[in-house]
């Protein structure tokens, strides 16, 4: 669909004028914008915040001995594994696990509210808060806090191969209360609650922070870059194709 399209798609500025547009018709393309809310939130872990999407990531950092062949031998010969031979060590971390975890939520304006569905596969949906916790190794000294692990430099020096860091553990949260736009087929499901939802047919989806004017805007600088785009390729095919026939 293009920016001037989406622009067209009617904006409900009182959600409760929703009930009487699907009496005339089954589904109805619109945009809507709203504060999060549920009737049974989580508590999230790391913060006094109720969310009704929660992502947990765990996170193991450790630092790794970038290998140096030469200093290598030096070692084996020297017998002396720990001897510091101006070698580096890398920061880096592997995903243990994560998680993800919803319940069921709605967009209220205080007129109504309307259900959303399918809202985490939808264009520009994304977790707003994001909080962090760090537990660090009780082998190593002088990484103890979250802010000591960010601010310790990406190449620096270590004494073993594999040196473990810590656990960074991570949630990202969608809170109650939080301003969303979305833009998508509002329905009436089995039980005759509307939701909105992604269209059965094909067509827009978005679940954003961003405002509806900001969206559409967005949409139309996304096809200038794509016209400007076709046009540099069209002109370089033409003059490769002038350079061929000289």
């Amino acid at each position: 669909m293009t920016a001037d399209n989406l622009a067209s798609v009617p904006q409900i500025r009182e959600f409760k004028d929703l009930e009487p547009l699907l009496k005339s018709q089954n589904r109805l393309m619109v945009a809507l914008r709203g504060n999060v809310g549920s009737e049974t939130p989580m508590n999230c872990e790391f913060s006094e915040l109720q969310g009704v999407v929660v992502e947990k990531t765990v996170l193991k950092y450790f630092l790794e001995r970038i290998k140096n062949k030469d200093k290598d031998e030096d070692e084996d010969k020297n017998k002396n594994k720990n001897e510091d031979k101006g070698d580096k060590w890398r920061k880096d971390y592997e995903v243990l696990h994560s998680t993800s975890e919803q319940v069921p939520w709605y967009l209220d304006d205080g007129t109504f509210h309307v259900k959303v569905v399918g809202a985490r596969s939808a264009e520009g949906f994304y977790c707003t808060d994001r909080y962090a916790v760090f537990e660090p190794s009780r082998r190593w000294h002088g990484v103890e806090t979250l802010d000591d692990l960010e601010n310790l430099p990406y190449i620096t020096k270590g004494k073993e191969d594999r040196q473990v860091l810590g656990v960074k553990r991570i949630e990202r949260v969608l809170p109650i209360g939080t301003s969303l736009s979305v833009i998508g087929e509002a329905v009436k499901d089995g039980n005759g609650t509307i939701c909105i939802q992604r269209p059965d047919g094909g067509g827009p989806f978005y679940v954003s922070p961003r405002t509806i004017d900001q969206l559409t805007e967005g949409q139309r600088g996304e096809a200038r870059v794509s016209y400007v785009g076709s046009v540099v390729f069209t002109l370089l095919g033409v003059a490769d194709i002038g350079l061929h026939l000289l």
